[in-house]
């Protein structure tokens, strides 16, 4: 595990967004309100210090500094008018962990029923699953870590089981390439 680390990430904000993602100028309304682009399904748009995220077909995440969160709720409520939607600020409820280095794909390859094969998962790739019976979403970032959000309630759990897998990697089984 000597270049393999599972830590925490510092607080991001966070923002559950849930309407007609597909409706009639949706996409454009949340562009303008978030400056991030709708990401296609299972897909999350990086863009500087803020990601949309597809977490299904009428909800998205957007991530972004904890300093803009209060009124970025606001701002998709105002561009998406009068079609029904919820903006919400769930910042606190979930924690952010990173796993990087050789074996990163396989530490959640041990838990999550995902292909992490490197033709399979790539930078951008997001998904919604479980890791040990735990609710998750993952993705893999452009330096080829990967970002991890769980309920923070199950947050110490988690952290162990990455912690533990990791103990045990192979880094070769996986190699890039």
């Amino acid at each position: 595990m000597s270049d393999l680390t599972v830590s925490r990430v510092a607080p991001r904000g966070m923002v559950t967004i849930r309407a007609d993602l597909g409706g009639p100028g949706a996409q454009a309304a949340l562009l303008a309100a978030t400056g991030c682009v709708m990401p296609g399904q299972r897909r999350i748009a990086l863009q500087g210090r803020r990601a949309l995220a597809w977490m299904a077909p009428d909800e998205a995440m957007l991530f972004l500094p904890p300093e803009e969160v209060a009124e970025v709720p606001g701002r998709i409520a105002a561009a998406l008018g009068a079609a029904p939607h919820l903006a919400v600020d769930v910042s606190d409820a979930r924690v952010i962990f990173r796993i990087a280095g050789p074996g990163a794909r396989m530490v959640l390859a041990k838990g999550a029923p995902v292909d992490l094969a490197p033709q399979a998962f790539r930078p951008g790739d997001f998904r919604r699953t479980r890791l040990g019976q735990v609710a998750v979403a993952f993705w893999m970032t452009g330096d080829g870590a990967f970002e991890l959000m769980c309920f923070r309630s199950v947050a110490g759990f988690v952290e162990d089981w990455l912690l533990n897998a990791a103990r045990s990697v192979d880094p070769g089984l996986f190699a890039e390439g």
